[in-house]
């Protein structure tokens, strides 16, 4: 069948966020070293947005079609709106991707031979199904969060949540016993303040898992050896990841803002571990308060500093630094807009990593050996630093005061403290080396991997 119709061709569908893009964005590339060809298919915004971020010398282009299809919002609506987004996105991009797949299956020799949809966007699958597709549903965080979307009928059935999400039972909840714990009332869909976003987060959790539970294949990037007791609670799913570790000529794969990668001459400048290197991922927002607040701590520590400072950072204006903060802290510190994250955690100057504790940001410190400093934001946020601090043990959490700012005091002797505790450091190394091992060859997730490769090439 492949003689006649050609290589392999996948199509990739992501939900149209920064740390949805890129992990599918990495898988895409391993497939295309694979042999396959791959059609990358963006929501118009967010692909101009991918367009306009590449760097004149990538030749991604030569190795990935990209492709876009409406998600259903006006030119100048919000995309931050997520609720409203996600009822868009299952409203129109299930007609114009069945169109784009039409289109493209009436060239012989382009036929789609597989779809690989991000599990947020399970309603991909059901188009695949209806089309005699064969397909994979990606699941680009934790397993252990996975599990929880599983374990949602339970929860409602005993009186933990309501049918809308809504804790009725707050307790502490552990699905097994190395798992992280989670309070009830700190669901990853609570952390919208709107009751209303809540519900949409919910309900568009619980209606992809039952999208996705049939799809011939479900993949996650992670690997067995971090949270091996999630899988036993997640029939069929294999971890192929991480899929950024050793990944170094695939940085610029997603970025929705240009890097600077100015700061890596910086860094070659600075000593080993001597530099903080401070980035909050694409979502979260601080306000002026905690802006400065964060300035000063880091100011505090007296250690070098990398810090991403993206436009959008501080909520609804340009951020504003502390009178005198830049000039006194010149000689130490470094901001950009954006970074080349994976080469900045791999460069041996770097001490230390304070982050969101997104899952991309958490599969690259942890390939890297880096110990974390955590400062969740949101959603899953809070699940995976509770991995980071309190299983794994490769980091700590910065907290917040009774007016919910993390002080720059807290933030100078959380560095202290990271940067003074050895075994932190050995632990993080150790993971490093587990994750290595699990995507060399014959590693756990590179045979995952290459079963589904020889899979999708047979059919």
């Amino acid at each position: 069948m492949e003689e006649a119709m050609g290589r392999p061709h996948a199509l990739a569908i992501p939900l149209p966020a920064q740390g949805h893009v890129i992990p599918l964005m990495e898988l895409s590339y391993c497939l295309a070293e694979r042999g396959f060809k791959i059609t990358f298919v963006n929501s118009e915004f967010i692909h101009e947005r991918l367009m306009t971020a590449l760097p004149d010398d990538s030749n991604i282009k030569n190795q990935i079609h990209f492709v876009s299809i409406p998600d259903g919002m006006g030119p100048g609506e919000d995309r931050n709106q997520f609720a409203k987004l996600l009822q868009c996105i299952s409203r129109t991009m299930p007609s114009y991707l069945e169109e784009l797949i039409k289109k493209m299956n009436e060239s012989c020799k382009d036929k789609i031979t597989c779809i690989i949809a991000d599990e947020n966007m399970g309603w991909a699958v059901k188009v695949a199904k209806k089309m005699g597709i064969p397909q994979a549903a990606f699941w680009p965080s934790s397993a252990c969060l996975r599990a929880l979307s599983v374990h949602i009928p339970k929860l409602i059935e005993a009186g933990v949540i309501d049918a809308n999400g809504i804790t009725r039972k707050q307790e502490i909840l552990q699905l097994s016993s190395t798992l992280p714990v989670m309070d009830t009332t700190q669901l990853p869909w609570h952390c919208f303040d709107d009751p209303m976003m809540q519900q949409t987060v919910f309900h568009n959790s619980f209606t992809n898992n039952q999208a996705v539970k049939d799809a011939d294949w479900l993949l996650c990037n992670s690997f067995y050896e971090i949270e091996p007791s999630a899988y036993p609670l997640n029939p069929n799913l294999l971890p192929i990841g991480p899929l950024l570790a050793g990944s170094q000529q695939r940085q610029f794969a997603g970025n929705f803002w240009q890097e600077d990668s100015t700061c890596l001459s910086w860094l070659n400048q600075q000593p080993a571990c001597s530099v903080i290197y401070v980035s909050f991922g694409s979502f979260t927002v601080l306000d002026q308060t905690q802006f400065h607040e964060l300035a000063l701590g880091l100011e505090l520590t007296d250690h070098k500093f990398l810090w991403v400072v993206r436009p959008d950072l501080t909520a609804g204006q340009a951020a504003t630094y502390p009178e005198g903060f830049q000039a006194r802290v010149a000689a130490r510190g470094r901001t950009v807009s954006w970074a080349p994250q994976q080469t900045v955690l791999a460069h041996p100057s770097i001490a230390c990593f304070m982050t969101h504790c997104g899952w991309n940001s958490t599969m690259e410190g942890l390939s890297m050996g880096v110990p974390f400093l955590c400062w969740p934001y949101f959603a899953d946020q809070f699940l995976n630093q509770s991995y980071i601090s309190d299983v794994w043990k490769v980091g700590l959490r910065l907290n917040s005061d009774h007016n919910g700012i993390v002080s720059r005091e807290e933030i100078k002797k959380k560095v202290e403290e990271v940067l003074g505790n050895e075994k932190i450091r050995e632990r993080a190394l150790a993971l490093k080396e587990m994750a290595d091992k699990s995507v060399r060859e014959g590693g756990s997730s590179t045979k995952n991997l290459n079963d589904f490769v020889e899979a999708m090439k047979g059919k």
